[in-house]
């Protein structure tokens, strides 16, 4: 059994992080009492594998002193739960600048008298628990989906390589772009086989049609900056945390070069690594 125990600064991602774990197969506990986690930790290991992957939510709203959580923690690293410590954190600016938009109390604020006291104070208060932590996250220039894609590099286990799927759409410009796009190539400069008369009713997947496509040094030429270019940006959007990306094609019709472009691109970038898939959106239509 795996146990992920996410403290950290309020302010500092905590919830993002449980979020995003929880998407990643994690089961969520928000705000365990420390005297409650080795109970739930034996209640955990000993079911069907329900609960094989548990990340608790611990943090200053459960306690004012820790000393009973890190002797939980030690306890936990001495059995076999796989335990492991996240904390996450902030500059105090970033902090209180997440507040004044969230428009919420610190919980420590009415205590210590001001925004800016609470988060010093929490950050002196939480200094022990850090000192215990495997991992340390500054989340204070992190984007959401860079947060996610840390997270997911850690924790994600086989995850990590299908963590983004590429999605390949073929199209035709007389039907319209494809909305959901983030990448559009236009090949209408390539040869059109629909001015063949033995090609017109085919497309670009059978073998004739994608043959002629590929006959013509430009395509040869485009498709060999066109991989360059993917092989440069894929795994710059797989470290932002992109999970899907929509690479469009597209031809006057959507029934011949747009196909046959998408289908080599299919091949080139499963060669890669990648998870792909593979829609001609308009090539029965007319």
């Amino acid at each position: 059994m795996e146990i992920l125990i996410i403290s950290g600064l309020s302010g500092g991602g905590k919830s993002k992080a449980a979020s995003f774990l929880e998407d990643m197969g994690f089961y969520i506990v928000d705000n365990m009492p420390a005297g409650m986690i080795l109970k739930f930790a034996e209640f955990c290991s000993a079911g069907s594998g329900r609960y094989s992957k548990v990340a608790l939510v611990y943090d200053v709203r459960t306690a004012d002193s820790f000393d009973e959580f890190l002797e939980v923690l030690d306890t936990l690293r001495k059995r076999e739960y796989g335990c492991k410590l996240l904390f996450l954190e902030a500059d105090v600016g970033a902090v209180i600048n997440r507040y004044k938009e969230t428009r919420r109390m610190h919980p420590l604020q009415e205590r210590a008298g001001s925004l800016e006291a609470a988060v010093n104070q929490e950050i002196a208060l939480m200094t022990p628990v850090r000192e215990k932590a495997d991992v340390v996250i500054n989340s204070t220039t992190y984007s959401t989906a860079r947060l996610r894609g840390e997270l997911l590099s850690l924790f994600g286990g086989s995850q990590r390589a299908a963590e983004m799927q590429i999605s390949l759409v073929s199209f035709g410009f007389k039907h319209g772009l494809p909305m959901e796009a983030d990448l559009v190539f236009d090949v209408r400069f390539m040869p059109n086989p629909f001015y063949i008369d033995s090609m017109r009713s085919r497309t670009g997947l059978d073998p004739e049609v994608r043959d002629y496509v590929f006959s013509f040094r430009e395509t040869e030429q485009f498709m060999e900056k066109l991989r360059e270019l993917l092989g440069f940006v894929l795994p710059l959007y797989r470290e932002e945390g992109k999970t899907v990306l929509v690479v469009a094609v597209g031809c006057t019709g959507g029934h011949h070069r747009s196909v046959a472009v998408t289908r080599a691109l299919a091949e080139y970038i499963r060669s890669l690594g990648y998870q792909v898939t593979e829609n001609h959106r308009d090539m029965t239509r007319t």
